[in-house]
């Protein structure tokens, strides 16, 4: 039903040029963006600013809305105030906040009570290559030991405000969100994204989602989250309807090798949730007009 998709935006594709291994390009999103009807995508990596790929894309497809992001890990200076002033100068819309180098994730996927067995993600075997070799990479908190949020955090803060940036919590621990989320609202930023509340080392429950909610946020739902089996597709449904189509985002975090395209996953996404009783307007609110607000094009 690729009706259903015409006009949105997929705010967490990974695409190529990047250090892990990617499905497809910058360039094949644009292209596959305007055969597909959507309107645009933001391009994440967790490793460097991609505000210049997405001016670059934007110049070369100039209907595709391309949406350039910065991931504040280790790479760029972890919790870093001018990385992301720079970034934002440079038409940078989104901030995510640190994922594979967050304190909460490398824990639970580096810790010591991990299981030996199970194979880690790519960018877990990057973090140990680097430690091999003797690279410092930072692991990054914004929640410092007195349980207060950095300074560094707060300046980073000012400057998503003061560009009227979008601000995604990415992988940090829920202490650490809740801090956050409450922190950018006395700091007068306006677009919030929680990151994978669906996913299992980020899970938020609907009343955590609910708190959330009254600080603005919009709820983010991936398609590989429950398409990889880490949850039930019960329990994404569950959740939206609890939630409301007016405070959510769906996404797709494709882009892996192996996986699908992010227009298929897109489109499988809302062709379940429609098959499932989510209606049509429903599903725009939350591919399209949710989008469109974040970005400040509503």
């Amino acid at each position: 039903m690729r009706e259903l998709i015409q006009g949105a935006y997929d705010l967490h594709v990974h695409t190529a040029p990047d250090v892990l291994p990617r499905r497809l390009d910058d360039f094949e999103m644009a292209q596959r963006v305007m055969d597909s009807g959507m309107a645009g995508f933001a391009m994440k990596s967790h490793y460097f600013c991609t505000g210049e790929r997405a001016a670059m894309t934007r110049k070369l497809y100039p209907a595709c809305d391309a949406v350039g992001t910065i991931t504040l890990n280790g790479s760029v200076g972890g919790i870093n105030p001018a990385a992301v002033e720079m970034a934002a100068r440079a038409g940078t819309k989104l901030v995510w906040f640190p994922t594979s180098d967050s304190a909460h994730e490398q824990n639970l996927t580096l810790g010591g009570d991990r299981n030996p067995d199970k194979k880690l993600p790519y960018w877990a075997q990057v973090v140990l290559q680097m430690r091999e070799e003797g690279i410092d990479n930072p692991v990054i908190r914004v929640v410092g030991e007195d349980g207060r949020l950095t300074e560094a955090t707060h300046q980073v803060l000012e400057v998503i405000a003061r560009h009227q940036m979008i601000l995604a919590t990415s992988h940090l621990s829920h202490e650490e969100t809740f801090a956050l989320v409450r922190a950018a609202k006395e700091h007068r930023v306006e677009h919030i994204i929680i990151t994978h509340v669906d996913f299992p080392t980020t899970f938020y429950t609907v009343e955590e989602q609910m708190e959330l909610l009254r600080c603005g946020a919009y709820m983010e739902h991936c398609f590989v989250t429950y398409n990889s089996g880490k949850v039930a597709f019960e329990v994404v449904l569950e959740q939206i309807r609890a939630i409301g189509a007016s405070h959510i985002i769906l996404s797709t975090d494709l882009g892996q090798k192996t996986g699908i395209y992010p227009d298929e996953g897109l489109d499988q996404f809302v062709t379940c949730l429609y098959d499932r009783g989510i209606s049509e307007g429903d599903i725009k609110k939350m591919t399209s007009h949710n989008q469109r607000i974040l970005l400040g094009k509503a």
